[in-house]
């Protein structure tokens, strides 16, 4: 089992990716590519690189858990905060952005995405990767087959100390 992953001739640790997010060329008219890029890999100092594979893809392939309402795969090796999100004075978006996903990168800085998903959705989904997917799929949380598994405690009873 491999730790990277390979886009175009970048090979990038997966502990070095936050979230995989779906990537539309229709809103960037002014990109010249022959590539028909379909997600963007969010790294966790918000670098990104395109890919020409789907979000819901690269999710499957690599373990990552799913938003489907937001098309946004998180990786689960990252930890992750959750915050409801209400938009500071003078900041009026676009979409009606209800929480924001928070990470720190390899430096301690507070890196963050909002998404449109309510913050009990993302903290179920992202960072206990519990839920269930909006489209009726299993669960959204995602373990590679393969992964290492969390170590159950031993059953076997110590022995009691002497006394002398």
């Amino acid at each position: 089992m491999t730790n990277t992953v390979t886009i175009g001739k970048r090979l990038i640790p997966l502990d070095h990716i936050a979230l995989v997010e779906p990537f539309d060329p229709s809103a960037h008219p002014g990109m010249k590519t022959d590539k028909a890029f379909k997600a963007r890999v969010v790294l966790i100092d918000r670098q990104s690189v395109l890919t020409e594979e789907e979000s819901a893809g690269f999710a499957e392939a690599h373990g990552f858990r799913m938003l489907a309402e937001e098309g946004v795969a998180t990786n689960p090796a990252i930890r992750f905060a959750v915050e409801t999100f209400e938009p500071a004075e003078g900041f009026e978006p676009t979409k009606p952005f209800r929480s924001r996903l928070l990470w720190r990168d390899l430096e301690g800085n507070t890196q963050s995405k909002l998404l449109l998903s309510t913050p009990e959705v993302v903290l179920a989904a992202v960072v206990t990767g519990e839920g269930k997917a909006s489209s009726g799929s299993p669960t959204m949380a995602r373990i590679k087959p393969g992964a290492p598994r969390e170590r159950r405690r031993s059953k076997r009873k110590l022995a009691a100390p002497e006394v002398v």
